[in-house]
């Protein structure tokens, strides 16, 4: 099998998948899913958790991101550094500015924020499986990032995504760094540990 050939066809299939829920029923499963996400990440008073500042009809962090900040979790977003570069976290106060970045113009924190290492990474993503496999948009930045944080300390990774863009089998390569529990807006499961 070409294992890009079949990434690239999932993340096309469950990417289809996501954009045909439209606004209303994404905006409803976002709320859903950040009640779920909350409950799965547990204690988080003084923790760093990193979320993601949402892309095209990606699930919305903002539900999330406030329920977060009620329970005391501290929050940051991922800033790109460079492209084949780990991200970089920065932290992400209430009424901080964000400011568009990169060529897809994704709102991060500025020069201003202060680093953080999160102790929780909420990790976006084009599909899933059950393993907790991912398939991102095909630059890395989370494989690299997590395999960073992981050779470090112990840091936690919950996939966040639709229900819909799960998939049989994510078809894996050596690189591949899983996420430790899976939540979207109908549930939320530990997967397996790494082999």
């Amino acid at each position: 099998m070409d294992i890009a050939a079949e990434k690239k066809r999932l993340r096309a299939l469950a990417l289809g998948r996501r954009a045909a829920m439209g606004e209303q029923l994404r905006a409803e499963a976002s709320r859903a899913a950040a009640r779920h996400a909350l409950a799965a990440a547990g204690a988080v008073e003084g923790r760093s958790v990193a979320l993601f500042a949402p892309f095209r009809d990606e699930i919305d962090t903002a539900p999330l991101a406030d329920a977060l900040r009620e329970a005391g979790a501290v929050l940051a977003l991922p800033v790109i550094i460079a492209r084949d570069q780990p991200l970089l976290f920065r932290r992400w106060d209430r009424d901080a500015a964000l400011f568009p970045s990169g060529a897809f113009r994704i709102p991060e924190p500025g020069r201003e924020a202060p680093d953080i290492t999160p102790d929780l990474l909420l990790v976006p993503l084009a599909a899933f499986d059950r393993r907790g496999f991912r398939i991102g948009y095909g630059a890395g930045f989370y494989d690299r990032t997590l395999a960073l944080l992981r050779a470090q300390r112990p840091v936690r990774a919950i996939g966040f995504a639709f229900a819909c863009q799960e998939v049989a089998e994510v078809p894996v390569e050596t690189h591949d760094e899983p996420v430790d529990m899976m939540v979207t807006e109908i549930e939320a499961w530990a997967v397996g540990p790494r082999a």
